[in-house]
């Protein structure tokens, strides 16, 4: 059986097509494979019976004739989506026990389409990390070691449990969402694929608020060509999302192969950080030598707002934070601490029901939205936000898609930078800019570092151009050949 959890989502899907196997084969694979891989605390939730049920289902609508695109997939799915009558909990304590009476527009769209829960997959606690180590469900073990050590590492974040459960083969494909980084640095981590949509193209309905300005839904998956057909799915008009766009979406996976000859790649200079580690640089490089090889024409570009990105971004991300946050009170649903009167049963439930870093953004928040700080900080941070997306703007009149690195560094160990916030928070170096304009971003694996874990390079394309991410991404992929898989340990 174990076989079956091998295969991409592709494959599999062919393979059910042909009747090589059933989908409550690969189903019941997919379930024994995560109970045998708990160490590595991917799942939240597990869903065995509902798993079943659902792939039976799609067994008998294939027997009739009647296959969705995904039928029969077995996914995971991140605890920040909303999924009826299962916990969803977006990695908190203040919502344990939540169970909504209703499905995410993601989620619906994937079930339309044949897909499987496997279950909820474990994440930073409201998206807030980037290591998935303030999960109130305990931290991730990357499936990947590094040669010769038995550090556990993280496996990113903040979808740290799509990133691993996908790495570590317990399903098809997964869901996930991207603030500033959250889907591509954690598929950089684990030697996976994903793509943070643009702004508004998957409905954001449905999934549990961090920052509303810059959440957006993605998948996560083995091949660009799975992430294509994931977020072919995932993608479309919401009425019930004000942010959602009225467009068509396009076959994705179309343009998976397709010639990317001629295409104009920037490279910007301002991504040269001091301090990036050799490795990093050199995979910079080769990526760069294969789009060469592959026909496309490489110009520098520059995006001198850059420096200001991170400082933007943990001023805004927090700011809208400490509002989405304000609901959770104990009144409605999750946790209640009863107090002595009404004020202290809200400290109550929020002391206890909140984790750190959560606490830490609601505070900077808070305070940088107070009277006198709103202009000196908040506006401030809008108008770099807005110079950071010309910056990309006159990049797209000598460039059709960039190419940088996605993250400073291979995985670390678990705990190493738990204690340094600033430290942390520097992981988003190279994907917050993405987020701040509202662009597609991939992340593609592309080699292995000194140790051996997995490097990624990140493609930034135009608004609404993830069709060339894809060609292009399929590209890379061809001429890196990434073939390692972790070793299992677990």
């Amino acid at each position: 059986m174990s076989e079956l959890t091998g295969l991409t989502l592709k494959a599999a899907l062919e393979g059910m097509a042909k009747g090589d196997f059933s989908s409550e084969e690969i189903t019941k694979a997919h379930l024994a494979a995560i109970e045998a891989s708990r160490p590595l605390n991917a799942y939240v939730v597990e869903t065995p019976e509902k798993a079943i049920q659902m792939a039976q289902a799609s067994d008998a609508r294939r027997a009739r004739g009647e296959a969705g695109p995904l039928e029969g997939a077995p996914l995971g799915i991140k605890d920040l989506f909303c999924t009826e009558g299962v916990q969803s909990t977006a990695g908190s304590m203040i919502l344990r026990g939540f169970e909504p009476a209703y499905e995410s527009t993601v989620t619906s769209q994937l079930w339309r389409d044949g897909g499987v829960m496997l279950g909820k997959l474990n994440m930073d606690e409201f998206a807030m990390g980037s290591s998935n180590e303030t999960s109130a469900w305990g931290p991730v073990a990357n499936p990947w070691r590094a040669r010769g050590s038995n550090a556990n590492l993280t496996p990113g974040g903040s979808s740290g449990g799509s990133a691993a459960a996908v790495a570590a083969d317990l399903c098809l494909g997964a869901t996930a969402t991207d603030t500033g980084g959250s889907i591509r640095q954690p598929a950089a981590f684990t030697g996976t694929v994903g793509i943070k949509p643009t702004y508004g193209r998957c409905s954001r309905w449905g999934i549990v608020a961090f920052a509303s300005s810059l959440d957006q839904a993605g998948p996560m998956a083995r091949t660009v060509e799975d992430t294509a057909l994931l977020l072919t799915s995932m993608s479309g008009h919401d009425p019930k999302d004000s942010t959602s766009l009225p467009i068509e979406v396009p076959d994705f996976a179309g343009f998976c192969g397709k010639s990317v000859k001629g295409l104009r790649i920037g490279i910007p200079k301002e991504y040269r950080v001091d301090g990036m580690p050799p490795e990093i640089e050199k995979l910079w490089e080769q990526g760069i030598a294969w789009l060469k090889d592959a026909g496309c024409e490489i110009v520098e570009v520059s995006l001198p707002h850059t420096k200001y990105a991170l400082p933007a971004y943990y001023i805004i991300a927090p700011a809208e934070a400490s509002s989405n946050l304000a609901r959770y009170d104990g009144m409605r649903y999750g946790l209640r601490v009863d107090g002595a009167n009404l004020t202290e049963t809200y400290e109550q439930t929020r002391a206890q029901g909140f984790g750190a870093e959560v606490k830490r953004r609601i505070l900077i928040g808070t305070y940088v939205l107070s009277a006198g700080y709103y202009d000196a900080y908040y506006l401030k941070a809008l108008k770099v936000r807005r110079r950071i997306a010309d910056d990309f703007d006159q990049a797209w009149k000598t460039c059709d898609a960039l190419l940088t690195p996605t993250a400073p560094s291979a995985a670390f160990a678990l705990g190493e930078k738990s204690d340094d916030p600033v430290a942390m928070y520097l992981n988003d170096i190279f994907t917050v800019t993405v987020n701040l304009a509202g662009l597609p971003g991939m992340s593609v694996p592309a080699g292995v570092d000194a140790g051996g874990l997995p490097l990624g390079l990140q493609l930034i394309g135009r608004n609404l151009d993830e069709g060339t991410l894809f060609s292009l991404g399929s590209a890379i992929e061809k001429a890196a050949d990434f073939r390692a898989k972790p070793q299992k340990w677990w």
